[in-house]
């Protein structure tokens, strides 16, 4: 019996480039950054963060700004347009991905509103949906896992169609974190580049509609064609050397899509800037015969937005695809990699049918989704 086939019909997303997808794909092709200097932390540091000026007047158009955290206020307002345009019914299942929630609020007196649940439930409740949302956090690969998880419970017949939404904001728990493990850099990150110096955080939020239909609009619809998930359980934060789970990952994707190495188009790679991970991404790059695929990180635009990073990324790759336009991995110049990767230097126009996107995270998790554009 043939699996289902299922399709990312459209999507929206809002991060400091602009609160919609055209918006932020127009300044990618300007070469423009989000990550600015910021002082809002115990100390300066380069970050990529939402104006929350402008977040409260967009979302003051749809309800009222004080009730909600700022996660909760992007994560509405980047699903408002979705759930509008295709008549969502109150039954359809939400996914919410995200690694830290409201992690800002642990300083403020009700503890309950830092769970991950009561994040999803705030969005559930906001829209009037009826069943109780998914919440999916595993570290960094959480977004682009949510959309492989979304995929499997369609095919299994548990549901028709799907809401899938991914957010992270930037908190001083989570700088101090990474402070902790060196890991952030005090210049924008500069992904596979011989001076990187680690991440720059950044914080978006992203949705997509994700259904057994096919989009009757000719530039959204994507077919969801394979993925994969696998742990190498390497280390608690450092990433295979051999890079394992990615390297399965990544053949498991193309596996049950059926579709040969050499069909890959483009690769949106996960691409944090740090030494380790980018050299993993490298060797298991490599050793799925990928070395030659146009590659890109989109961390030097955005930052690093965990939770949220697999899900915008892919729909900026989405974007990609259907403006036959690939964008390069801003700041990189120099290879600082062990091994060979074609990593997109310029904006590139390029007939695009598959592109991989990949992301990898701590505790050893690698996820890799094949997407085909259907013409």
């Amino acid at each position: 019996m043939a699996m289902r086939e299922v399709y990312i019909n459209d999507s929206n997303c809002i991060t400091p480039l602009g609160f919609d997808v055209q918006a932020n794909f127009d300044a990618l092709l300007e070469g423009k950054s989000g990550i600015v200097k910021s002082t809002d932390f115990h100390k300066a540091v380069y970050v990529s963060k939402i104006d929350e000026q402008l977040l409260n007047k967009s979302f003051a158009e749809i309800g009222d700004p004080s009730a909600y955290t700022k996660l909760e206020k992007m994560l509405i307002l980047t699903l408002k347009p979705l759930v509008s345009e295709y008549s969502i019914s109150k039954d359809t299942p939400l996914i919410v991905s995200t690694t830290k929630g409201n992690i800002d609020e642990l300083h403020h007196t009700n503890p309950r509103r830092i769970l991950l649940h009561e994040v999803a439930q705030a969005v559930t409740d906001f829209f009037g949906l009826t069943q109780q949302a998914i919440v999916i956090s595993n570290a960094c690969v959480s977004g682009l896992l949510s959309v492989a998880v979304a995929k499997r419970m369609i095919q299994a017949g548990v549901y028709e169609g799907a809401l899938v939404v991914a957010g992270d904001i930037i908190s001083e728990f989570v700088l101090s974190g990474f402070h902790s493990f060196q890991a952030i850099s005090d210049t924008p990150c500069r992904p596979y580049d011989e001076s990187r110096k680690g991440i720059t955080l950044g914080e978006a939020a992203a949705a997509v509609y994700i259904s057994t239909v096919k989009s009757k609009n000719p530039t959204q619809a994507v077919k969801i064609s394979g993925d994969g998930a696998i742990n190498d359980a390497n280390h608690i934060s450092g990433p295979s050397r051999t890079g394992e789970g990615l390297y399965k990952s990544i053949l498991a994707a193309l596996e049950e899509a059926a579709v040969d190495v050499t069909a890959v188009d483009f690769i949106s790679a996960h691409g944090t800037a740090t030494h380790y991970n980018d050299e993993m991404e490298a060797i298991a790059f490599n050793r799925a015969s990928l070395e030659h695929v146009p590659l890109n990180s989109l961390k030097g635009y955005y930052g690093h937005t965990l939770g949220a990073s697999g899900l915008l990324e892919t729909i900026i790759s989405i974007e990609s695809a259907f403006r036959n336009v690939l964008i390069p991995s801003v700041g990189y110049e120099t290879s600082g990699i062990s091994q060979p990767l074609n990593i997109i230097k310029n904006n590139q126009q390029k007939d695009i049918k598959y592109f991989l996107k990949t992301a990898s995270g701590f505790g050893g998790c690698n996820t890799a989704v094949l997407f085909e554009k259907i013409a």
